[in-house]
């Protein structure tokens, strides 16, 4: 399988330049050259194969041979060690639980393949391998979690200074080894742009080899696609009339990643009616499907601030994956976006009707769900993503419900940790003199 750029100003790459270099030449994304179509019988059968034996199927049609089918195996096995449940709730309502990985959150999942595919692909290297993350909140986290001790890859995990929860702070920041936290003057797309700023650098990047563990990277971006797949299984498998409606997909979004994951599952073949993207009032995404234009915009504080982005990297797969047609867009996704208030009284009201705690993150997906379902004139089925325990935010979580106190285990233990992070300003000059000196 070869890969292109988005930008389509540089050459298409094998599966190993793609995830090493993270970034193309011409600063666009990877994209696989062709999305694999899997077979009618896959699908007949998914309900009976294991998450391990789905993803493997899956991984296999986007990698192609360039991973041996025992080596794929053995990193999706070591990856998805841990339950991701389908929850229902009421009427065609489900929730699909992606936070009961090592650091409670979704991006365990493509953090810890992309971690195992990298230490693979680089096995033969005697320099080490730089890698690069920007984060509102939970990526960092889980790619710390996901490379922490890995021979030969030291990470860079940026964050913005005073946006992220104190709880998640100290899940990036408490690692040591070849994980350094650098604690970042400006926002989460300050992070990020410099990042790209890093992969950008030629004369950095020939000294110091470099990749990005961001969704940028197409290695976080294929096993994102997997859990789309799980939730249709086990929907199936639930042997219900209901199982056969038209699917819909509503997904909490801020760079976009989970979303693309989402398309590419559809265009390899998972039947889905429609996705909901879901944002809070960063709403780049929202304004695009009304006016046909595309206009970042400064990133806005919000109490789901994973998905504070005002400049999403995968806008651009996606707009390769709908053809650059608005019309393909607007027949595809449908666009809502949310306040911190209208977040809130949800989180609040589903706990009050049943006792369930969503996370901010997932009530705005719900309150995207619940929308479209109230407007879509016929019966589908409807997943929601909560993407990330409730317990990672208790600051805003005890604001709602007034008895929060739900502390998983392996969170507190974070808390007792010592933090040790570096604090830069936002310029990358002094991003870049670190990173060398981490190197000589």
């Amino acid at each position: 399988m070869l890969y292109y750029s988005t930008n389509r100003q540089s050459p298409a790459v094998s599966l190993r330049e793609a995830v090493m270099r993270g970034l193309a030449e011409d600063g666009g994304l990877y994209m696989p050259e062709s999305v694999p179509v899997l077979p009618p019988s896959f699908f007949k059968s998914i309900d009976k194969l294991t998450h391990d034996e789905i993803a493997l199927e899956v991984a296999r049609a986007f990698l192609g041979d360039d991973v041996p089918e025992g080596v794929l195996a053995g990193i999706i096995n070591e990856s998805l060690d841990f339950m991701i449940p389908l929850k229902r709730f009421g009427a065609n309502v489900y929730c699909l639980e992606l936070f009961h990985g090592p650091t409670m959150a979704f991006k365990d999942v493509g953090a810890r393949f992309m971690s195992r595919l990298m230490s693979y692909l680089y096995r033969n290297e005697n320099r080490a391998l730089n890698v690069l993350v920007a984060t509102s909140g939970d990526t960092g986290s889980a790619v710390a979690a996901g490379f922490h001790g890995v021979e030969g890859i030291n990470v860079f995990v940026l964050f913005p200074g005073g946006k992220v929860s104190p709880l998640q702070q100290k899940q990036i920041t408490t690692w040591g080894g070849n994980i350094y936290a650098l604690e970042v003057d400006g926002s989460f797309d300050d992070c990020q742009k410099l990042t790209k700023q890093m992969l950008g650098d030629r004369q950095l990047s020939d000294s110091f080899p470099l990749t990005s563990a961001n969704s940028i990277n197409i290695a976080r971006l294929i096993p994102q696609s997997f859990y789309y797949f799980f939730a249709f299984a086990r929907l199936d498998a639930g042997g219900v009339d209901e199982a056969r409606l038209p699917l819909v997909f509503s997904v909490p979004c801020g760079n976009f990643g989970n979303l693309t994951g989402g398309l590419m599952a559809r265009a390899a073949g998972l039947p889905v009616l429609r996705f909901v993207a879901s944002t809070n009032i960063n709403d780049v995404f929202s304004r695009f499907m009304e006016t046909g234009e595309y206009k970042p915009a400064a990133s806005i504080a919000t109490i789901s601030n994973a998905m504070d982005v005002g400049d999403p990297s995968n806008f651009a797969r996606i707009n390769e994956l709908m053809g650059k047609k608005i019309e393909n867009f607007r027949e595809s996704i449908t666009a809502y976006s949310y306040s911190d208030d209208d977040t809130s009284a949800a989180i609040g009201k589903l706990h009050a009707a049943n006792g369930y705690i969503m996370d901010p993150h997932g009530a705005v997906a719900y309150l995207g769900l619940r929308q479209f379902m109230s407007e879509y004139h016929e019966a589908v089925n409807g997943i929601f993503l909560e993407t990330a325990h409730p317990a990672k935010f208790p600051e805003t979580m005890q604001q709602i419900i007034d008895d929060f106190d739900d502390l998983p285990p392996q969170l507190q233990e974070v808390l007792n940790r010592k933090e040790k992070f570096h604090s830069i300003g936002n310029d990358p000059e002094e991003l870049k003199a670190f990173i060398e000196e981490v190197n000589l």
